[in-house]
């Protein structure tokens, strides 16, 4: 006869020895696994751009390890502090493993049901920026990789635990710490040994190799750039600034860009050879000033004779944005200067973080050198000066004034693409825009000097006057330099709590250190999406030239016509650089 008792009793035991079978393996906390669980789920929901499987995996893997490590420190507090004082009496060994055996069935079916939510949102995400979705059998790699991530880090935690209790039976056998508080001591030591050691020795001594590793590719020339001949280019063989001196994307924007020919042919007008002044970290000799040996080769050139000069303040590695710099060029029939200098080895992202003074003060410098010389010349006899800046650059490019009053005084127009969060003026425009104006679409002073645009339409709002010299801001809604900040780890932003950008996903939601998080992340594929989106500005620059310092022979046809040529001259880059 079929004994149903017995039957239970023996499938119970033998899941309570597979239970503990699989906690030997791999000695899990359940509490840990819980809030890692909740962590992973959080890790997956929308945020500003579009992620591929590959991405979201290593991205929720980390966040998962995270929530594993908060949930073991709130189960170490309840046995330290709550069990005590309620005690609570332990449950049967069956129970205690069946719970386990629910949580971990929970956790990997809520996983997989977070997965095919997820993919959903990312194929919402695409569309809204008219790219390929991805299938949601596709996106559940993400789970596998995100298990073996966090497994990772896990791990390493663990190493660290142990060397922590090394340390504690170190201090407990030689010092005499008590054996209660040796392992705090022990955390202490390494945590003193650790900042002690990253602030000094390994914080110089990753940044002095980041900056020889990238140093060597500023050495390096792309087989695709060659030494100009034309007086007006630096590097050329009458240059005060030597063509193996200007690095890697020195070279590369003196040795390109549209020449008088080319200029004229687009056109249908006579051109002129437009002027490109560059100046690389190793340019100046001995005690010179890169930014006066700058001003130097403007005066050699002749570009204070020009109709336009423009002061680009570059990214991290000295990268001049060639659209931005081919359409003033094609605008003003070649009649033009573009001055730049590097003041880095390093992409925009580590020198962020390891000196963002450099660019505000190449920034400054440069252009008060410009500025110096240009200022003192008769003002019907000098040209147009306009100051341009993208990312990291546009940053640089604001410290040059002290205010909107200083700026106007200044210059006769500034275009400036993606700034970071952390820009000073244009912080002050965003935080005082006018009542009833979104973040992420705001309006200064009835837009009369200020504009800000994620497209060309946005730079024809408000309708009222848009005086002389102007100011225009490109950011898109969906760009996370632009978004991102520390305010987020505690305060819902306004971009989020505002009718949204029109390619920011609807089911994106502000939560305490999620969202900052979620958009740190953003930072390392702001670039991965379509023209028009994120990080990626494309042609709106021409538009941003027009509106703010168009010639007076300008005409929408001369725009199409431009436009077709950088954008042909932009994918020729991308496959020759």
């Amino acid at each position: 006869m079929f004994d149903t008792a017995s039957t239970l009793t023996k499938l119970r035991a033998r899941g309570v020895v597979l239970v503990r079978r699989v906690e030997d393996i791999i000695d899990l906390n359940y509490v840990g696994l819980v809030v890692a669980t909740v962590f992973f789920a959080l890790s997956v929901t929308p945020s500003l751009l579009p992620r591929d499987w590959l991405f979201q995996g290593l991205i929720s893997g980390i966040n998962a390890a995270l929530g594993y490590g908060v949930g073991c420190v709130l189960e170490w507090l309840f046995r330290l502090w709550v069990r005590p004082r309620l005690k609570i009496t332990p449950p049967p060994t069956w129970v205690r493993y069946s719970v386990k055996s629910a949580i971990l069935l929970t956790a990997a079916v809520s996983a997989a049901l977070m997965l095919v939510q997820s993919a959903r949102w990312q194929r919402e995400i695409t569309a809204l920026m008219g790219m390929a979705g991805t299938t949601t059998p596709a996106y559940l790699r993400t789970g596998l990789l995100s298990m073996a991530v966090g497994a990772a880090v896990v791990a390493s935690y663990r190493t660290v635990r142990e060397i922590i209790l090394f340390l504690a039976r170190l201090l407990n056998r030689w010092v005499r710490v008590p054996r209660e508080l040796a392992p705090a001591a022990g955390l202490l030591v390494l945590i003193v040994l650790t900042v002690t050691v990253f602030n000094g020795v390994a914080s110089r001594a990753f940044f002095a190799v980041a900056n020889s590793a990238f140093s060597v590719r500023n050495d390096h020339t792309s087989m695709n750039a060659v030494q100009p001949v034309q007086p007006e280019r630096s590097g050329s063989p009458g240059s005060l600034a030597k063509w193996e001196t200007l690095g890697y994307e020195g070279r590369w924007f003196v040795s390109h860009g549209p020449t008088a020919s080319k200029i004229g042919e687009v056109t249908g007008k006579p051109a002129k050879e437009p002027i490109r002044a560059y100046v690389g970290l190793e340019s100046a000799e001995g005690e010179q000033d890169p930014a006066e040996l700058a001003a130097a080769e403007l005066e050699r050139t002749g570009a204070f004779d020009r109709k336009v000069l423009v002061v680009i303040t570059t990214t991290g590695t000295g990268w001049v944005n060639a659209m931005a710099a081919g359409a003033i060029e094609y605008m003003y029939g070649g009649d033009s200067a573009i001055v730049a200098s590097q003041y880095s080895y390093l992409p925009s992202v580590l020198s962020f973080l390891a000196d963002r003074g450099k660019a505000t003060t190449a920034g400054r410098n440069l252009f008060d050198a410009v500025y110096r010389h240009w200022s003192v010349r008769p003002r019907d006899q000098r040209p147009k000066l306009l100051v341009y800046g993208e990312s990291l650059g546009s940053q640089g490019s604001e410290a040059a004034f002290d205010g909107l009053a200083d700026l106007r005084t200044k210059v006769d127009g500034a275009l400036w693409v993606g700034p970071p969060n952390s820009n000073r003026l244009w912080e002050q425009f965003v935080s005082r825009r006018d009542p009833g104006s979104r973040e992420v679409a705001p309006v200064y002073a009835d837009g009369l000097v200020v504009r800000f645009a994620s497209d060309s339409a946005d730079l024809a709002r408000p309708s009222t006057e848009w005086r002389p010299p102007r100011i225009a801001y490109l950011q898109h809604a969906s760009d996370p330099i632009v978004w991102w900040s520390t305010d987020l780890i505690f305060s819902q932003p306004d971009w989020l709590s505002e009718p949204r950008g029109a390619d920011v996903s609807s089911q994106m939601r502000w939560w305490p250190f999620v969202t900052f998080w979620q958009v740190a992340a953003d930072l390392t594929n702001a670039q991965a999406v379509t023209d028009g989106h994120g990080h990626r500005y494309g042609n709106l620059v021409l538009d941003g030239w027009a509106a703010i310092a168009a010639p007076p022979d300008w005409t929408a046809d001369m725009s199409d016509r431009i436009r077709t040529e950088i954008e042909a001259a932009e994918d020729f880059e991308r496959k020759i650089k």
